[in-house]
């Protein structure tokens, strides 16, 4: 086994990718025909932002109780219970679309089901990565878990696209529902070593704003989450407006669609799989940096791009930076946590990656209804791009390069 892909050695490591592939790619077809579905029925930006809102918010308020079950309870059976509890919302979504019952709200209810369960599942499965793998291989396998992710974002929504043109969205939500079947099967056949838990003392607020604390006094922590906030906030709503974009900007349809999901996806595998690729972790600071800088002036490409090609080009960049910045950051996050503090500090990350997304969702939904989507874009990329700035010349330029390194202990 290569240095390249040394997590890939571990048995368990080896089942979970193989099962989460599957999986992700049945959500991924799910997200995407959701999404459009939304749309045709309603024809709504702002829908598409309250969409978004209700997908996400969950992990605001309830990222603080994953974090606190994933170092109360055992994390192998926690991601067990996410996942099955995620196969039956998605058998009674297809249930409903297949009877031609499904409305509007019941899809956004739907939405803020799921996203409930991520709130566990996000601190939870992020937290069990360091049972299958050990310590030294966990940023490779936080990459390559990473890969996995968007592996699956380009494959999934290029099969949706072609579904719901084909077939309509129901078999999306129905084949999401299977693809479970394997990731379940791998984590039930998974040998793991027993460990002992030491369960937190508190309410899982206190021990949330403990993890947060942690997280704030330390320099390199600190820093790359609060610029991966802003990302989140406002650079990674470009795909609540891909329906708007693919059917009344471009004009190509559900095919379209899928197309520009996929091909954001192409860029985040590649973004990972370079991640992956490295043989040292350090200077990541830099590479934040950088790839923010990148992302944000992407957005304000595509946003102003009225060719399909090019502006598949451009989501290609977007995907690669948002990616590597994204696998950075929870490089520094996990790789300077101790272990007693994981789930904690993990669900700060959560809170603070996923957490601000549906802020930004309704955000976006509101701006666009009043300017459109191509200019709301616009501005977010140019607010995205200062932030960058800012993290440049206040983190990276200002500071010796040492603290974004991985092997110094915490500032604080």
């Amino acid at each position: 086994m290569t240095t390249r892909f040394r997590a890939m050695q571990h048995r368990n490591f080896q089942l979970f990718i193989g099962g989460q592939l599957i999986s992700l790619i049945g959500t991924w077809m799910q997200t995407t025909a959701q999404l459009w579905l939304v749309y045709k029925m309603t024809g709504s930006a702002a829908l598409l932002g309250v969409f978004g809102f209700a997908n996400q918010v969950p992990i605001l308020f309830l990222a603080s109780v994953g974090g606190y079950v994933g170092d109360r309870y055992n994390r192998h059976y926690g991601v067990i219970t996410t996942q099955a509890v995620s196969m039956v919302l998605a058998f009674a979504l297809a249930a409903l679309t297949f009877a031609e019952a499904i409305k509007v709200w019941e899809l956004i209810l739907v939405a803020f089901l799921v996203g409930i369960v991520n709130a566990f599942d996000v601190p939870i499965r992020q937290s069990f990565l360091v049972q299958m793998v050990v310590k030294e291989d966990l940023p490779n396998a936080i990459a390559l878990n990473s890969s996995i992710f968007n592996g699956a974002r380009v494959v999934g929504p290029a099969v949706a696209g072609f579904a719901l043109a084909w077939k309509g969205p129901a078999w999306c939500f129905l084949l999401n529902g299977f693809s479970f079947l394997f990731v379940l099967g791998a984590l039930l056949v998974m040998r793991l070593q027993k460990i002992i838990v030491q369960p937190p003392k508190g309410s899982p607020f206190q021990n949330f704003i403990q993890g947060f604390r942690f997280a704030m006094s330390d320099l390199p922590m600190r820093s790359a989450l609060l610029l991966l906030s802003l990302l989140s906030l406002l650079g990674l709503q470009y795909s609540v407006f891909l329906p708007i974009f693919a059917s009344d900007i471009l004009h190509r349809g559900a095919k379209g669609f899928g197309l520009l999901m996929s091909t954001g996806g192409i860029g985040a595998v590649l973004g990972a799989l370079y991640f992956a690729g490295r043989t040292n972790y350090k200077g990541l600071a830099r590479w934040i940096a950088g790839t923010a800088m990148m992302c944000s002036v992407g957005l304000v490409l595509f946003s102003q791009s009225r060719v399909f090609w090019i502006s598949a080009a451009v989501l290609l960049f977007v995907g690669f930076a948002a990616t590597v910045q994204m696998a950075a950051t929870n490089t520094i996050v996990q790789s300077r946590v101790p272990d007693e503090l994981r789930g904690r500090v993990m669900a700060v990350y959560a809170t603070m990656f996923m957490g601000v997304q549906p802020v930004g969702s309704l955000l976006a939904g509101f701006v666009a209804k009043h300017i459109g989507a191509p200019y709301t874009l616009t501005v977010f990329g140019i607010l995205l791009l200062m932030g960058s700035i800012v993290f440049l010349f206040r983190i990276v330029l200002r500071l010796n390069p040492q603290p974004a390194s991985i092997s110094q202990a915490p500032s604080g």
